[in-house]
């Protein structure tokens, strides 16, 4: 059954793929922001993503929340219609789209050589941060999280493979080692923080106990790398706020759960920036 759901999502997502290359850019940006308004709703909780937000203190009350909803699933389809443009984004005319704030921290750290954790989550259109660290030669793997469809992961795979990121690795116990493997060959990694892992430990997160990863500390501590956070905001609908933040050193006597609440803490400062560009979608404190 699974098998045949997968496929006809596929077949509706490649088809949308290439009717957003037929109309270009800014049109297909504005009618995911419809699409994802009208069948975002139909794929999660509304319940769900309410109580997301009134546990985590975001809105004066349902009003405000039932906005900042509508806004997140507009968001949600403004990426989806993006995807087709990702190639344009890195070697086109779109990079003109984004407004970068902090190059100089990435030219600091490939002028020195340095490796560091890059972290975010996933905000407005995540996949522009990792594409413009790689653009600006730092050497750079990106830990991502396989879709649940097999047909459209192979799609995204190939699209973050060829202009997002080369060396991707897949979240698990075969990616840690690959993890190991990539920091001793010299590279950085790149993140995000954002989601819940089984094998994560509970730490605050907007007050509440969150399983979070513990990637980051471990890396922190066995390779003593500092941490620069990422932060992307969307700006009137089509444009783009990229931010690369000052490094973040810890002191080596931190334990992995003091840091993994730090980078938490840091996360909720990026996430209170916009909320509606953040997904609120997820069961993150289950």
């Amino acid at each position: 059954m699974k098998f045949i759901k997968y496929f006809f999502e596929y077949i509706i997502i490649k088809s949308l793929f290439l009717f957003f290359k037929l109309i270009g850019y800014e049109r297909s940006s504005n009618l995911g922001e419809k699409i994802g308004k009208i069948f975002g709703p139909l794929f999660r909780s509304k319940k769900l993503i309410l109580e997301n937000l009134r546990f985590s203190k975001i809105g004066n009350d349902d009003k405000d929340r039932l906005k900042i909803l509508e806004e997140m699933w507009g968001n949600y389809g403004r990426i989806l219609s993006e995807y087709p443009f990702i190639e344009k984004f890195k070697y086109g005319n779109l990079h003109n789209f984004i407004n970068i704030n902090g190059q100089d921290i990435l030219i600091e750290i490939l002028k020195n050589k340095t490796q560091v954790i890059f972290i975010s989550g996933h905000f407005s259109n995540f996949e522009l941060m990792a594409q413009h660290i790689e653009k600006s030669n730092i050497k750079l793997a990106a830990i991502y999280r396989p879709l649940n469809n097999f047909f459209l992961n192979n799609t995204m795979e190939e699209i973050r493979k060829k202009f997002i990121c080369k060396k991707q690795i897949k979240k698990g116990l075969s990616g840690t080692r690959e993890v190991l493997k990539h920091i001793n060959d010299g590279y950085s990694i790149a993140l995000m923080i954002d989601q819940r892992v089984s094998e994560g430990i509970k730490v605050d997160f907007f007050n509440r106990k969150a399983l979070t990863t513990t990637i980051p500390a471990q890396l922190i501590k066995k390779y003593k790398l500092n941490v620069v956070p990422v932060h992307i905001e969307r700006q009137n609908k089509h444009y783009f706020n990229l931010y690369f933040n000052k490094p973040i050193i810890f002191d080596p006597s931190d334990d992995v759960e003091k840091i993994t609440l730090k980078l938490n803490k840091n996360l909720e400062k990026m996430i209170l920036k916009n909320p509606s560009q953040w997904i609120w979608s997820h069961n993150r404190w289950k």
